[in-house]
């Protein structure tokens, strides 16, 4: 590849994430996370399939590890057994650049069944699809094109739906005052863990100093 494709891709990406619609419906995300994990003692509950399906796993990890318990559940999975996670008070985050995935779609109706009134948060291009008249709050995407040579490989749309999860984790940790000990507490390993530790110790110093 040329120096020119390589900062063009790099270029469209940035792009795409500058067009995120930035809304009042990232505070009602927050707010319902809020509610459900850290009010009313549930859990953040994340999904989607293939690409889509792999950032919500990531997501949920990335919640976990900041104070906000959350799973993955595999939308096919869940039609054989795995359903069972699901309990009241839980919120669900839904990941489909179309909006129209059908594991998905039925990942909404088998949750009724089980918690009727379960609240879902949608990450799609289309705010106007079936799986985001379903959501308590709709976050677009933006519907960016793919930088896939092909127009087809989720691309552009993963990067963004990674940047629209790091919001709602960000103001999640925000919301709830998630502190360095709070995250040393959760990491005993590697570079963060030590990291986070000395953060601590740094800030526990500093409030014994004030």
């Amino acid at each position: 590849m040329m120096t020119k494709e390589i900062q063009s891709i790099i270029e469209q990406e940035a792009d795409a994430v500058r067009r995120i619609p930035v809304t009042e419906y990232y505070t009602e995300a927050v707010d319902l996370i809020v509610k459900h994990v850290h009010e009313q003692g549930g859990k953040l509950i994340t999904s989607g399939m293939g690409k889509a399906g792999q950032i919500a796993m990531n997501i949920a990890t990335t919640f976990s590890s900041t104070g906000t318990p959350a799973f993955f559940l595999h939308p096919s999975e869940a039609q054989h057994g795995d359903l069972g996670i699901v309990c009241p008070n839980d919120v669900m985050l839904l990941i489909s650049n179309s909006g129209k995935t059908r594991e998905l779609l039925e990942l909404v109706q088998l949750t009724r069944g089980l918690v009727e009134d379960m609240p879902f948060i949608v990450i799609t291009s289309d705010p106007k699809s079936r799986l985001a008249q379903e959501a308590a709050v709709c976050l677009p995407t933006g519907a960016p094109k793919e930088v896939c040579a092909l127009g087809l490989t989720p691309t552009t749309s993963t990067t963004v739906m990674t940047v629209i999860g790091d919001v709602l984790v960000v103001g999640t940790m925000k919301r709830i005052g998630f502190t360095n000990t709070d995250y040393a507490k959760r990491h005993h390993g590697g570079y963060l863990g030590s990291k986070s530790r000395r953060q601590s110790r740094m800030e526990q110093e500093e409030s014994c100093d004030r």
